[in-house]
């Protein structure tokens, strides 16, 4: 697909989602390498706009240069951004809110801490993206998990087969101790974010070395 194609495609989708305010976003393709620019009004704005920007077929890389500039001339304090992280962070029924810390600086939260999963350091991370105030997160959550189990290559082969959007993917699994790696190819970014998914998924797995590479 022609890069002028590609940046057509990329517009309408952003503008199709209601819920996103894409008037202020600038887009620009290279080869396949998608640029968003410009400002949105929320973090969890500009985290949408970049997954919306990744389901596009064609799409073989994203450069997030989106600025949050929030609404208004009212700006939270950091002490009422880190209360409304740790409120969210207790009522997120996956997420061991009594092993995660939260540090908020000038609106950028950061979050540490020891989890056993992959699944719950993403469910804190998804936890703080809507909050008022938040100009960035840093996940420096730690997975610690008690144990490896056995099989985890079979387990992830499995995940992998499972899924529709992989079909005819060419993906291959290397397990080192509780490090995967993946190598092959899939046809878009999409499908690439869906093999790491299924990677991280799997029990006891604490690194995901992506070496896919999206064939045209």
């Amino acid at each position: 697909m022609k890069d002028t194609a590609l940046r057509h495609d990329i517009l309408e989708a952003l503008e199709f989602e209601p819920s996103l305010d894409a008037a202020d976003i600038a887009v620009s393709v290279e080869d396949g390498t998608v640029t968003l620019a410009g400002h949105v009004p929320s973090f969890a704005q500009k985290r949408m706009a970049e997954r919306i920007a990744a389901r596009v077929q064609g799409v073989r890389a994203i450069a997030q240069e989106l600025e949050v500039r929030l609404a208004g001339e009212h700006t939270d304090a950091d002490d009422e951004i880190a209360a409304r992280a740790v409120a969210a962070l207790r009522y997120d029924g996956t997420v061991p809110s009594d092993a995660i810390q939260v540090k908020v600086e000038k609106g950028r939260v950061t979050l540490t801490g020891d989890v056993e999963w992959a699944y719950e350091r993403h469910a804190a991370e998804a936890a703080i993206e809507p909050l008022a105030g938040v100009r960035s997160i840093f996940n420096q959550i730690v997975i610690a998990p008690k144990h490896v189990p056995a099989g985890l290559r079979g387990k992830i082969e499995a995940a992998l087969a499972r899924d529709a959007l992989l079909h005819n993917s060419d993906i291959r699994v290397d397990v080192a101790g509780a490090s995967v790696t993946l190598e092959g190819s899939v046809r878009s970014l999409a499908e690439r974010a869906a093999a790491e998914r299924a990677a991280w998924s799997a029990p006891g797995v604490t690194t995901v070395v992506d070496r896919l590479a999206i064939r045209p």
